[in-house]
């Protein structure tokens, strides 16, 4: 991706893909980073509406201020797919799809 980090955002991005994972990542780095990347919504419950590349995630808020480890691996998967993992390239999907005009494959 072609958005810039702060060296702040390059951190969190940094701690979340560490191994094993990081215990220490506050919400709030969280939520900043990925308000930056992608496009967020706080819902009633609390929990925060992701939209990162062709993702959508609702990613509920932890109970302290640190977010939980499965939290981090859904963080991994989302950004890896839209180009945010350090020192590697967006997974470009190679699979064909049905594009909703009856036709497999590229559209027409």
């Amino acid at each position: 991706m072609q958005t810039h980090l702060s060296s702040r955002h390059r951190d969190t991005v940094e701690r979340i893909f560490s191994h094993p994972p990081n215990r220490n990542i506050e919400w709030r780095e969280v939520e900043s980073l990925l308000e930056t990347i992608g496009s967020v919504s706080h819902e009633h419950s609390g929990k925060l509406k992701v939209t990162l590349g062709p993702e959508t995630e609702v990613l509920p808020a932890p109970h302290g201020k640190d977010v939980d480890v499965q939290v981090v691996v859904d963080l991994r998967r989302m950004l890896k797919q839209a180009g945010f993992a350090p020192g590697r390239a967006a997974a470009i999907d190679q699979r064909t799809r049905d594009h909703g005009d009856g036709q497999w494959g590229e559209p027409s």
